[in-house]
């Protein structure tokens, strides 16, 4: 017992010296651009991620066939990034597919799976972490209920930074570690007031558990009201995860929410339940944005369980499209981004992905948008 003690406290001296030199290069990292030309990276992950990511690919083409004659645009295949390749050599995300990842300027990323029972960190961490893409933004929608939430999710630190790497005495104990740096914490609050700012919001929601996490709720929710602070016009109110679950499903207050800022798990729980009262996470995109790199994908799994059911064809595409949505927006093509979202709505009403009705496939949903573009 002894010696396990003793390699506990090595290894979270380890943790605890890396987390430090992160902390204090948060901002080093500067990526050389070619301002001629934007390369979108295809990734198509694993499960039901090739099945949608072909339709978000054709919605692409047609959509930016004049960009990507003129050589503006480039939407560039990334293989290797399957859950059988990251096994074979026991790596998150393979160094070669992280290279060719690099090389890019947005990705358009399909679901990929992460191994249960600790044998392989998630490939979403790891290029979470290796691009800085800090800001997870999902916005989620349904105008006849008045809501209309934008949530800004930390998207590198909590409990997902080291999700991979805690410790355990066998027989006795595990211990996992949780992680908030005053850095991490102010860059997504900015962010979130930055928007809320900028597009006529006046409220955001600061969501923690700082009664119970003391230390790192508590040092995120500081954080975010000293920033709160530099904007007078934007009220801030703070709220515990636990009752803003229960808000969001309260018809008589959810409304009134428009901006939420929120530590890394809190937001990956909370934001599946925003897009469930939004039509379910098939509907709900979701951007991964940093200073140099952004990712764009759906907010849901690879459907290991609709492919063992051989219903992999009727996965719903509208996820990734409504990604491929935010992706061009990000890039400045608002314009080509609401001819996309009017689509996937048209095709929506017109030939929804339903496994009951026949012919009603992921690829039929595809083909609709094509026509309705």
């Amino acid at each position: 017992m002894e010696t396990m003690i003793k390699n506990a406290v090595a290894h979270y001296e380890q943790l605890l010296r890396e987390q430090i030199a992160r902390a204090e290069n948060l901002n080093a990292a500067k990526k050389q651009k070619d301002e001629n030309k934007t390369v979108i990276g295809l990734i198509d992950g694993d499960g039901i991620g090739p099945i949608i990511m072909a339709e978000a690919k054709k919605a692409l083409e047609k959509l930016l066939a004049d960009e990507i004659a003129g050589g503006t645009i480039e939407l560039r295949v990334i293989e290797g990034l399957t859950i059988e390749n990251r096994l074979a050599l026991g790596q998150a995300v393979p160094d070669s597919v992280m290279a060719e990842i690099k090389k890019c300027d947005v990705l358009l990323k399909g679901p990929t799976t992460t191994p249960s029972g600790g044998k392989m960190e998630s490939a979403n961490v790891s290029l979470r972490r290796a691009l800085d893409l800090y800001a997870n933004v999902r916005p989620v929608c349904v105008p006849e209920e008045n809501i209309d939430w934008t949530f800004f999710r930390e998207n590198t630190e909590g409990e997902y930074t080291l999700g991979s790497r805690g410790i355990e005495i066998p027989g006795v104990l595990s211990m996992d570690f949780k992680v908030t740096t005053v850095e991490g914490t102010r860059r997504i609050a900015r962010s979130a007031f930055e928007f809320a700012k900028k597009n006529g919001k006046t409220h955001v929601a600061i969501v923690t558990k700082s009664n119970i996490m003391k230390k790192t709720d508590g040092l995120f929710s500081a954080i975010c009201h000293e920033v709160a602070a530099e904007y007078p016009d934007i009220q801030a109110d703070e709220y515990y995860i636990d009752i803003m679950s229960a808000n969001l499903v309260n018809p008589a207050i959810r409304s009134n929410f428009q901006v939420f800022v929120l530590p890394n798990l809190y937001g990956d729980i909370i934001t599946d339940e925003a897009a469930q009262i939004q039509g379910g996470v098939g509907t709900a995109g979701s951007a991964n944005t940093g200073t140099e790199y952004a990712m764009f994908e759906a907010i849901h799994g690879s459907a290991p369980r609709l492919i063992a059911e051989g219903l992999g064809d009727y996965a719903n595409p509208e996820s990734i499209l409504t990604a491929a949505c935010m992706l061009l927006r990000h890039i400045g093509m608002a314009e080509k981004a609401e001819k996309l979202t009017a689509a996937i709505q048209a095709a929506r009403a017109a030939k929804p992905v339903d496994a009951a009705i026949p012919g009603n496939t992921c690829q039929a949903f595809g083909d609709e948008v094509l026509k309705q573009l």
